[in-house]
């Protein structure tokens, strides 16, 4: 990942990380609504997400190629979204989101999160203040899986991929696997604190009170979460993991395959052409050589005409 598309990526997070935790330290009496803050909320991060796009291509070299396999994916992902939303938090596009992010990086991975998020809203008809809190969860929560070690897949020259770090086989997926069974928790904290600061008076050992100090906000919501959301978390964890060890391996195949045909990151360089005898009978049969050389492809003698 790139200076640029690190830099949106931290100010999206800065920007999350407000949004979601300013009802801690706010005053009591104060309006703790978030559908109050939610549309501005969304204004602010859809021109984040564009801006994290343009950084990422900038840095990798990426094409239009690499915008229309997100598309897909997040299609993909809005579709597996509604088979398994509302039965005990079984939802299949959180191992599609993992594996994902694990091929196209974190900065793609965290706009494959946030759009296949929207895009799903917008087909289940769950479009409401939590949304654009959704989205920046499942940004998040794809950021991850492209920051995990061993995903890079060009070691340099002279350099054999075990000293160079790479993570394949069961070893990557194992990996994916604990990180989705981990973040699947954690998505579900992280949007249990959204909806939680909005449900007052469940009971003095769980329910939010405005001005008190954090650490003993922060208590009572610890409280929350283990008796309202482990047994939701703990189907979508396990979900995840066993879809990522059965249906990894051929998926992260297809995407990887798919990237390499794309060649997203394939450097271009001409080589030398040699101008011939000149105009004659005889350059005619003799075409020039040289051609592009691309580090997908290598080289293609004979440019087209």
């Amino acid at each position: 990942m790139g200076p640029r598309a690190a830099v949106a990526l931290v100010l999206v997070t800065l920007i999350g990380i407000a949004a979601f935790g300013w009802p801690l330290l706010a005053a009591p009496g104060s309006g703790l609504a978030h559908a109050q803050d939610a549309p501005w909320l969304f204004a602010a991060l859809l021109p984040l997400l564009v801006a994290v796009v343009v950084a990422t291509i900038a840095d990798n070299g990426m094409d239009a190629k690499a915008v229309a396999m997100l598309g897909v994916l997040a299609a993909v992902g809005a579709a597996l979204r509604p088979l398994g939303a509302g039965t005990a938090g079984l939802e299949p596009m959180f191992f599609l989101m993992v594996l994902s992010a694990r091929v196209l990086g974190p900065g793609f991975g965290f706009v494959l999160g946030s759009v296949t998020m929207f895009a799903s809203a917008l087909l289940t008809g769950g479009v409401g203040p939590w949304m654009p809190f959704q989205m920046l969860a499942m940004g998040w929560f794809a950021l991850g899986a492209g920051l995990l070690p061993g995903a890079m897949g060009v070691p340099p020259a002279r350099a054999k991929p075990r000293a160079w770090g790479r993570i394949r086989g069961r070893a990557e997926l194992l990996m994916l696997a604990a990180y989705g069974f981990v973040g699947s928790f954690a998505y579900g904290t992280v949007m249990n604190l959204q909806g939680w600061v909005l449900l007052q008076g469940m009971g003095q050992g769980i329910s939010f009170h405005p001005g008190e100090p954090v650490a003993a906000n922060l208590a009572r919501f610890a409280a929350y979460c283990l008796a309202t959301s482990v047994g939701w978390d703990l189907g979508r964890a396990v979900l995840t993991v066993v879809l990522t060890l059965t249906l990894g391996a051929t998926l992260l195949k297809a995407l990887r395959r798919a990237t390499r045909k794309a060649a997203f990151d394939a450097p271009v360089s001409f080589g030398s052409v040699d101008p011939g005898p000149g105009p004659g009978p005889e350059s005619s049969a003799n075409p020039p050589s040289g051609g592009v050389r691309t580090a997908a492809e290598g080289d293609i003698r004979g440019l087209p005409r």
